[in-house]
């Protein structure tokens, strides 16, 4: 008998483990989601605000499709933007497409001639960093890999 209540013991815990994964890694999803202003000089002169949905992401009044990929690990986040890794902030990253012949303010784009495939996200308070990423194959989050990707198109800052 105690046998069996040890078993269902290690599976109550290892569901709840589970659980907790997961609800960890949705949470991570939706910190980044709703309206946020433009505020750095990229931001401002490009994309205007930002809002993400759960499945769509609206640049300058453009709706785009989203599809979420998987989370970044903190050493992947401070990869991209300048972030602490010690501080233990996760990202996003999203898979999407902005063709290249799309205008933004100003007559910008986000990838030069090349369609927008990828964006990663991060938020720390009340503040939302994203880039955005062209190329079919999906971006490596190294500080190498990054410093000598001609994929990365910028990085932009927003705030609520």
């Amino acid at each position: 008998m105690d046998h069996v209540l040890k078993k269902m013991k290690k599976r109550m815990v290892a569901g709840v483990v589970a659980s907790l994964l997961i609800a960890g890694a949705v949470a991570g999803a939706a910190q980044d989601r709703g309206g946020w202003y433009a505020e750095s000089t990229t931001a401002t002169s490009i994309t205007g605000d930002i809002t993400i949905f759960k499945d769509k992401v609206a640049l300058d009044y453009t709706v785009y499709l989203l599809a979420p990929i998987r989370t970044l690990k903190p050493v992947e986040v401070s990869a991209v933007f300048d972030a602490d890794v010690n501080a233990g902030i996760n990202g996003m990253l999203y898979r999407l497409k902005v063709p290249a012949g799309q205008r933004f303010l100003h007559k910008n784009t986000l990838c030069g001639d090349e369609d927008t495939q990828w964006m990663a996200t991060y938020v720390t308070g009340h503040k939302l960093e994203v880039a955005f990423f062209s190329g079919d194959d999906m971006p490596v989050f190294t500080f190498d890999a990054i410093s000598k990707s001609p994929a990365l198109c910028g990085t932009f800052a927003y705030s609520r």
